[in-house]
């Protein structure tokens, strides 16, 4: 009898393994998943060692094999992408690394920079969240972090740079983002780790994204 019981104990607790590791991939899958920020290009909006949660049922999200990089299918989502969305999507030039970028112009919209200035559809952008760090101004001749455009952002793309803005790899330097490859928006820090100080950034847990 005691041998019994000590297997049914046993199997129970695989069987709340199981399930509980089932619920977690549905979870990350469809609804929920973490990711952790690598690089100062979302500065001063996202800071290295920020770990936030995307959303994949608002803007959809592609469905791959978990932990793998092979697409099965796209759940679609509740609305599209637009302006001023922070996104995660899978990197054009190679979809096996995650990007992270905000969305400052969607399809149809025609976008350029004059001078560090953006401008959508003619209209000068207001964005209290863009951080210049480089006082210069580089020529169109030089390269196009500061000066590009204009382009037409074709239907079912999106135009995407990070908010540190003199240093942010991005839609200015090789294209558009295919919405079919955005794995959700950026939602919430759960948690904050400053690895030059080797600390928890209390204040910045719990700060929702935008």
């Amino acid at each position: 009898m005691s041998k019994q019981k000590k297997k049914s104990v046993l199997r129970e607790n695989i069987e709340a393994i199981v399930i509980a590791f089932l619920i977690a991939i549905v979870i990350r899958t469809f609804a929920v998943q973490a990711f952790k920020i690598p690089s100062g290009s979302m500065l001063s909006t996202l800071q290295i060692g920020d770990h936030i949660l995307v959303n994949k049922i608002l803007l959809g999200t592609p469905v791959d094999i978990p932990f793998t990089n092979i697409n099965l299918f796209r759940m679609p989502g509740i609305r599209e992408p637009k302006r001023g969305d922070i996104v995660v999507f899978k990197y054009p030039e190679d979809p096996k690394r995650d990007f992270i970028k905000r969305v400052i112009a969607a399809g149809g919209d025609v976008v350029e920079s004059k001078d560090k200035s953006v401008f959508v559809n003619n209209k000068k952008l207001t964005e209290p969240y863009a951080q210049h760090v480089d006082m210069f101004v580089k020529p169109r001749i030089m390269d196009k972090r500061d000066n590009f455009g204009p382009v037409t952002v074709p239907k079912g793309m999106v135009f995407v740079m990070g908010d540190n803005r003199d240093q942010s790899y991005d839609s200015r330097f090789w294209g558009f983002v295919d919405e079919k490859q955005i794995k959700g928006k950026a939602m919430i820090i759960y948690w904050s780790w400053d690895s030059d100080k080797t600390w928890v950034r209390f204040s910045r847990i719990g700060r929702l994204v935008q």
